[in-house]
């Protein structure tokens, strides 16, 4: 399962706002391009696209450009985050049947990245393999979604928890707070530079049992996670699929048909087809995604014409002019003064 296959819940946005309030940013500047308001993030009701969620992640990077940002913030989020998910785990029988029940249920958290766990010699290893994503927004993901899953298990587990090991394949300049608070949670140092992302934990902990245990309550959650994750689960035709998926890559790797189809799960040929039933194409889907980013960053007006060519990976600002004029039928230029809004 891919995280654009489901909807989420507005919490995790909030929880994004919220830090970045108390580090004196405006919201507005948080959800911008998210067609997200703030009122928005407290109802119920409303479920986003995984797409939304990342545009607030990348607006809340360039605000706050700190390293060890994800770790900060995925130590904000606790089981109460989680809502009926959460609950589910903390009323678990045993910390093994919370983790089965977790890794069950996946898609009803904020992660992207591809969790799995399984068994490591004497240890259980819960590996997090990074979503396919601009580089800055991949880092964030992987170290919020690490950081996250500690503090969980910590409070599932309770005191007698502690992580044998936490893995993080990239590096990270010591920035304050952030190593003490996650010595807190796990009680181990993270080891940068290492194979995988992972967390792992003595065997034998999966085999305590759970202090807040209840069987009647972990049933109805239990139920409660499969009706929303059927609810949540998008209906979307192929096209959509692909426009969310192609959203999601890095701006500097546009994939080509052969690797959409195999990230979703279809041969070329099944891809090509189905597309073609809907009357559309993949060079269409991807002009059309790509002028859309385009325009987003042109919205950035502290990014020269330049550095904008460079993030969409063209060679140049003349292979760039030249794309947005087949997309637009206008110049990049002429569309950032206003030419746009007529000509679209």
């Amino acid at each position: 399962m891919n995280f654009w296959d489901f909807k989420r819940s507005p919490a995790s946005v909030r929880l994004l706002v919220e830090f970045a309030q108390e580090r004196g940013l405006d919201a507005s500047k948080i959800l911008a391009r998210s067609r997200l308001k703030e009122a928005d993030l407290n109802d119920p009701a409303i479920e986003l696209e995984a797409n939304q969620e990342l545009c607030v992640v990348g607006n809340l990077i360039r605000a706050c450009r700190q390293p060890g940002l994800g770790l900060e913030v995925g130590m904000r989020y606790n089981f109460a985050s989680y809502g009926l998910w959460g609950l589910g785990l903390i009323s678990s029988a045993t910390a093994g049947d919370a983790m089965a029940l977790a890794l069950r249920f996946i898609p009803l958290t904020f992660a992207f990245c591809r969790i799995s766990g399984g068994l490591d010699g004497e240890m259980y290893t819960v590996t997090f393999e990074a979503p396919d994503v601009e580089p800055a927004i991949q880092r964030f993901l992987v170290e919020r979604d690490v950081a996250a899953a500690s503090r969980l298990m910590k409070e599932v587990m309770g005191p007698e928890f502690a992580l044998s090991r936490f893995t993080l394949k990239h590096t990270v300049e010591r920035g304050p707070g952030w190593i003490e608070g996650l010595l807190r949670i796990g009680g181990v140092r993270p080891e940068f530079g290492a194979s995988s992302n992972s967390l792992s934990c003595d065997l034998k902990l999966l085999g305590l049992r759970l202090p807040q245990a209840n069987p009647v309550t972990v049933a109805m959650c239990e139920r409660a996670c499969e009706e929303l994750m059927e609810r949540r689960r998008a209906r979307l035709g192929t096209g959509e699929y692909l426009r969310q998926y192609l959203a999601a890559t890095p701006l500097n790797m546009t994939p080509d048909l052969l690797q959409a189809a195999r990230a979703l799960g279809l041969s070329d040929r099944t891809l090509k087809r189905r597309l073609q039933d809907e009357g559309i194409s993949y060079r269409m889907l991807l002009a059309e995604v790509r002028g859309r980013q385009a325009n987003q960053l042109l919205e950035d007006e502290t990014l020269s014409l330049t550095q904008i060519a460079e993030r969409m990976g063209f060679s140049d600002l003349s292979s760039f002019s030249q794309a947005y004029k087949r997309w637009f039928g206008v110049s990049p230029s002429a569309a950032r003064y206003g030419a746009l809004g007529s000509a679209s």
